[in-house]
């Protein structure tokens, strides 16, 4: 049993008892003023009170919302509870009113776990009503629930065809999912049933505009089997000095050249056939004018890049990061200051190598009387990143760290976060450790942020070779041989042995099914067996199902993130499963907590420490995310 807090004011007490009710399962807990929430997968909201307090102190800084629905039928157990409902509006309408005017006031407190559950509530009273399917449909968007929004979506559908929220709900979600075709279709249909509304044709080009774009990057790509690496193109100590930095002198001429020769064809062969050739002339001269490094249609504009005399920022001698370099790089980040693209290609190539040697799972020893740090998805969120090291310490043999995966996207000081875990990686390789998450993938990066970031950033030729780095980070790691730790969780089938996933090649794009997927994509719930994924990618399991999972493969523990938690934790499964998530104030709007994990051996106890956001500069989440997604932001 995990205590949550103490509740100290006799008056939060008696209204905690009265609001709840004799008959609610949790009323005598409320009454000993300590709370438990591991055994469900809902939130709990709270703040320590001491002395004396008022009403007025109790709705606002204090609240509780249940972790289970009252017994009964009406939705009153559920409104008494939060500090969202006014007693005023208790008089003046049914349970039903009360239970859809309070869902969409937790909505706007983006409290949107406790407005799913107040939502659910109203469905159970009237399944027919649209509005609450749609609503609670929009909860679950906000939750990066897409595939649950996309079934209330679509039930609000069936209920009323005509119903544009319904579209509008599924097309965003789906958008959310990267499934543009589908989006494609509801904003078409919004269309048709709003033929005047403004923002519907906004949505519906934008969506056009993102279909158009991955059928001309489908016509484009380069199959697979032909795909040259381009890591394996570039050598950073030779950047700079290599015979292909063309000279603007050359270029100018060549350029001259060109246009001499095109005035004569004109003369000779006519305006239609000169523009075909031309046209052959120009798609050749791309592949040379860039280079061969990723494929034809590649651009590397990297190959002149000599460390300018006037460059004051961080600078790595050799082949060596250092300590004094990875300080002096978080410095300049800190203050808005970039990296000279020269160190950004060794510190990247260099991680490169380090992670293509290790297996799909990693084996963590933790010699006795030592500790271990792990730390979940951090999001581009740089400056939450420097309090974890302010608060913890930085990454050292003697304070080694483990993150999660999901370094990046959302968050738009993700390419900072990035390269300060690399940097680290090769300052000292046992001081840090990085598991792949379900964003470090070029589907993801496409449509969160961090694609469009580095191009902005650094150039074309980064985007390309961070998607090939993250495509060898490793799946999971071990730690002592007991705890268990992967980004996302458990698995479809029984039996899956260590074996099973040391075995996965894992040098790919992540695939829609499979074990690999699931790691990535999974998540606990608390139900037993297993069920369909709320995300609609992996699936959902059970307290069972990680028991059986831990006892065939001697493990204690399940640890994972993938999940924003309210405390920055969730302790979940009779103890067995921790989520771990180190993004406070998540996306700057969803007011939670951070963690990150501390395991002590020989016994590996865990000891979670929380904390809060810190500020950053005034640049906003999703600053470089498509424009499509930043629409429904």
């Amino acid at each position: 049993m995990i205590r949550i807090v103490d509740v100290r004011s006799k008056l939060v007490q008696l209204r905690l008892a009265q609001r709840a009710g004799e008959r609610h399962a949790g009323a005598s807990e409320h009454r000993w003023g300590r709370i438990s929430c591991h055994q469900t997968g809902n939130y709990c909201y709270y703040q320590s009170r001491r002395g004396n307090a008022t009403e007025e102190d109790v709705r606002k800084e204090f609240s509780f919302f249940p972790t289970s629905p009252p017994r009964n039928r009406s939705c009153l157990g559920f409104l008494l509870f939060g500090f969202f409902c006014h007693p005023f509006l208790l008089k003046k309408k049914g349970p039903l009113w009360k239970g859809h005017v309070c869902a969409n006031e937790a909505f706007k407190a983006r409290k949107f776990s406790l407005a799913i559950n107040l939502y659910t509530k109203a469905i159970e009273l009237n399944p027919n009503n649209a509005v609450y399917w749609a609503n609670r449909a929009f909860a679950h968007t906000k939750l990066e629930e897409y595939g649950s929004s996309i079934q209330d979506a679509s039930k609000a559908i069936e209920i009323d065809p005509k119903y544009s929220k319904g579209y509008y709900r599924r097309g965003a979600a789906y958008l959310a999912m990267g499934k543009f075709k589908d989006a494609l279709k509801d904003f078409q249909q919004l269309k048709r049933i709003c033929p005047n509304d403004p923002d519907a044709a906004k949505k519906l080009k934008e969506c056009e505009k993102a279909v158009m774009k991955l059928k001309f990057e489908e016509a484009i790509s380069v199959p697979e089997s032909e795909r040259r690496s381009i890591a394996d193109a570039i050598d950073f100590r030779t950047i700079g000095t290599t015979p292909n930095s063309s000279s603007l002198p050359t270029r100018a001429a060549l350029g001259s050249v060109a246009i001499a020769t095109v005035a004569a064809m004109v003369k000779f062969l006519g305006i239609a056939a000169t523009a075909v050739v031309v046209m052959l002339l120009m798609v050749l001269g791309a592949c040379w004018w860039s280079g061969f490094g990723g494929g034809c249609f590649f651009r590397n504009t990297d190959v002149n890049l000599d460390v300018e005399p006037q460059y004051s920022g961080a600078r790595i001698e050799g082949d060596v990061v250092t300590l004094e370099f990875v300080k002096k790089m978080m410095e300049d980040f800190k203050n808005q200051k970039s990296l000279h693209k020269r160190y950004a290609y060794q510190i990247v190539l260099q991680t490169r190598e380090m992670l293509r040697s290790l297996p799909s799972l990693v084996d963590i020893d933790i010699p006795h009387g030592t500790h271990f740090t792990v730390c979940g998805d951090v999001h581009g969120q740089f400056y939450d990143l420097l309090n974890i090291f302010e608060l913890n310490g930085l990454p050292s043999e003697e304070n080694p760290y483990l993150f999660n995966g999901d370094f990046v996207d959302r968050g738009s000081f993700s390419l900072e976060v990035i390269l300060t875990l690399f940097a680290f990686k090769c300052m000292s390789p046992s001081a840090i450790y990085l598991a792949r998450g379900n964003h470090e993938s070029k589907s993801m990066n496409k449509i969160y942020g961090f694609e469009g970031e580095v191009r902005s950033k650094l150039s074309e030729a980064f985007v390309e070779l961070f998607a090939e780095v993250f495509c060898c980070l490793p799946l999971g790691h071990v730690l002592a041989g007991k705890v268990f730790v992967v980004h996302g969780g458990l698995f479809s089938v029984d039996g899956v042995k260590l074996s099973d996933i040391r075995s996965i090649d894992r040098f790919c794009e992540p695939p829609e099914e499979g074990l690999m997927c699931e790691i990535l994509w999974s998540d606990p719930q608390p139900m037993p067996g297993r069920g369909p994924s709320k995300r609609g990618v992996g699936l959902s399991f059970g307290a069972d199902v990680t028991k059986k999972f831990l006892q065939d493969n001697n493990l204690d523990l399940v640890v994972r993130s993938h999940e924003v938690k309210d405390e920055g934790y969730e302790i979940e499964h009779e103890g067995k499963l921790i989520t771990v998530f180190s993004a406070p104030n998540y996306c700057d709007q969803m007011g939670n907590k951070g963690a990150f994990i501390r395991f002590e051996a020989p016994d590996l106890k865990p000891n979670i420490v929380t904390f809060s956001a810190v500020p950053h500069p005034d640049v906003k989440p999703m600053a470089y995310a498509n424009n499509f997604l930043r629409l429904f932001s």
